[in-house]
């Protein structure tokens, strides 16, 4: 089917990469605890930078951090960390990557403690289910909201760094725990 004529979230723009992630993942619910890791370690990243700049990273990403498995992330050295920092196709930042590497361990806490990830970050909800906003606008889209304040402060409890309250929100619009697609949108 073609969709180019129909309407989507203007945030996406028209970049293929950014249109693909907009139609087939964005706002769609995610109960994996793979994929959930892998958009912790994404959003983390993206601390103080667009979303655009770390989707043309991913695939960078997955190789540099063992195809988003949080058990090998989490026995990353200091000798891993040296190596990342070289690795041009990711974020070199020495916080983040120690930070990625620590919030592998806390989350493999998390699935002991709560039987998943899962399990954990989407009981904050209730019963479990998406919040869907209804907006005319992306712009309405909130930065945060109390419940992303309260996960981010129960994260942070925990030791998470890297994951406040507005990379929270992005998470939970990326991993579809909130869907903010507007009113119309093809992908609502």
């Amino acid at each position: 089917m073609e969709t180019q004529n129909l309407k989507r979230c203007a945030w996406c723009g028209t970049d293929p990469l950014y249109v693909k992630y907009h139609d087939e993942e964005w706002g769609k619910p995610v109960y994996d605890d793979k994929t959930l890791f892998e958009f912790l370690v994404l959003e983390s990243a993206q601390a103080g930078l667009s979303w655009i700049t770390i989707l043309r990273k991913r695939e960078n990403y997955r190789k540099a951090f063992s195809d988003f498995d949080a058990d090998k992330v989490a026995a990353f050295t200091d000798a891993d960390v040296e190596r990342l920092l070289q690795d041009a196709g990711i974020i070199r930042n020495r916080l983040k990557i120690k930070a990625t590497i620590s919030n592998a361990k806390l989350f493999l806490g998390i699935q002991k403690e709560f039987g998943s990830f899962s399990n954990y970050i989407w009981g904050f909800l209730p019963d479990k289910k998406p919040v869907h906003n209804y907006l005319k606008d992306h712009r309405e889209a909130p930065a945060r909201t109390e419940l992303s304040d309260a996960i981010a402060k129960d994260m942070k409890k925990r030791g998470f760094k890297f994951f406040g309250t507005t990379i929270c929100y992005a998470h939970m619009q990326a991993t579809g725990m909130v869907n903010d697609h507007v009113e119309g949108c093809i992908a609502r």
